[in-house]
């Protein structure tokens, strides 16, 4: 048994706001403190699907690296941020096995030692980059352009913009009915294969990481439903 990912997403009342930007602050105390948690990120999210610019300070998301599914299974069941996460408006929460990929998020290659998953059914898929500050502007008008071509995209079940900053460290979580699904939008999508041509030859990332997963095991709901258990029959065998 190999190391697992997860990925959380958490919303909370909208009058509860500054009470979560406080419990985030104590969360990154805590959560280096886990046993068999080997990576973690707490991320703020964009608002609705948008993967553009602008937030929605009710929501945020923990993207993790654990040594084993048991690790995962007791921060789940025995953690005081799981507790509260029960408590939440809505929170959706899946399990993640390698399906390849490149790059690293703060230096650490959330890929290695990660047990292998099936590249058949749905694949979720993160993209994260630090884009220099130089290159701010040029990717934040790209950034909308990319976001409506997404949205057009066959095969696109749920995405969900994230990141540690609102500006300059931006990465975006979705889920595909497939991989080949995903990377027709990646390579045939005419503005997204220019903004990838674009990040080559300006430069603009001084760090990247493009990661596939199988998304193994879900549970909660996201936008009041699980996404992965009302996909149509040929897409999730």
């Amino acid at each position: 048994m190999g190391r697992i990912a997860s990925f959380h997403l958490v919303n909370e009342p909208t009058w509860k706001t500054p009470l979560v930007l406080g419990r985030l602050g104590a969360d990154r105390l805590r959560l280096p403190r886990v046993p068999g948690l080997a990576f973690w990120r707490l991320l703020g999210t964009g608002s609705g699907d948008n993967t553009g610019r602008g937030a929605d300070l009710s929501r945020s998301a923990l993207f993790a690296v654990w040594d084993d599914d048991r690790d995962l299974d007791a921060f789940l069941a025995d953690s005081r941020i799981a507790r509260r996460w029960r408590s939440a408006e809505e929170s959706w929460h899946v399990r993640l096995r390698s399906v390849g990929g490149h790059g690293t998020w703060k230096g650490f290659d959330p890929l290695a030692g990660l047990d292998e998953g099936s590249s058949h059914g749905p694949v979720a898929i993160i993209t994260r980059a630090d884009v220099r500050r130089q290159s701010w502007k040029v990717f934040g008008a790209a950034s909308e352009v990319v976001d409506a071509e997404l949205h057009r995209a066959p095969g696109l079940i749920d995405v969900v913009g994230i990141g540690e900053t609102p500006i300059g460290s931006l990465a975006t979580f979705s889920l595909w009915e497939s991989r080949a699904a995903a990377r027709d939008f990646a390579y045939k999508m005419p503005d997204h294969r220019e903004v990838i041509r674009r990040t080559r030859d300006e430069n603009w990332y001084a760090e990247e990481m493009f990661a596939r997963f199988e998304p193994y095991d879900s549970s909660g709901t996201w936008n009041g439903r699980d996404p992965l258990a009302v996909l149509p029959e040929e897409s999730s065998s």
